[in-house]
């Protein structure tokens, strides 16, 4: 496996993993409508390329070198809060599930979070979906949980969870 930082000629690549993995993984949590509404909007060319030009934000490719094939990216920001990175997002298609990438990709962002500096990982996770449970085999909890109105009458209800980097 391999991480490859993304540039403003992958937009459409991200946009494309984004809704294969999105129709997996969303498709009995969220309505079409609402799956619709938030592709369009948090990926739109616009919102990545805006991601793109700040500085502490970061997306990469997840590359499966067996397969020579795109299975998912990861994007976050460093320094979201006081010595804190936020994962903003991690999605694999379905078809690469199993693989380890998902843990290899989190241990590369506690390498790169480190780096910078921070000293936490924040996220969130839809009360609904199972990836808390893969959060949690990782060494993440759950601090707090909130529900977001995120535009369009649709909401987030999501569990807010941390993993604390340890030197």
């Amino acid at each position: 496996m391999k991480l490859i930082a993304a540039t403003e000629k992958d937009i459409p690549l991200i946009q494309d993993l984004a809704r294969r993995s999105w129709e997996n993984a969303y498709a009995e949590i969220l309505s079409s409508e609402q799956m619709e509404y938030m592709l369009a909007t948090m990926y739109s060319q616009e919102e990545i390329s805006n991601h793109l030009k700040h500085p502490k934000y970061h997306y990469y490719l997840i590359l499966d070198e067996n397969t020579d094939s795109f299975d998912g990216f990861i994007g976050y920001e460093n320094g979201y809060e006081e010595q804190t990175t936020k994962l903003h997002r991690i999605y694999l298609v379905p078809e690469s599930k199993g693989k380890g990438l998902g843990k290899t990709t989190l241990e590369f962002l506690n390498q790169k979070a480190s780096e910078s500096g921070d000293k936490r990982i924040i996220l969130n996770v839809n009360k609904y979906n199972a990836a808390k449970n893969f959060y949690e085999s990782q060494g993440y909890t759950v601090y707090d949980e909130g529900v977001f109105d995120i535009g369009n009458n649709f909401f987030m209800d999501d569990y807010l969870m941390e993993f604390l980097i340890h030197d």
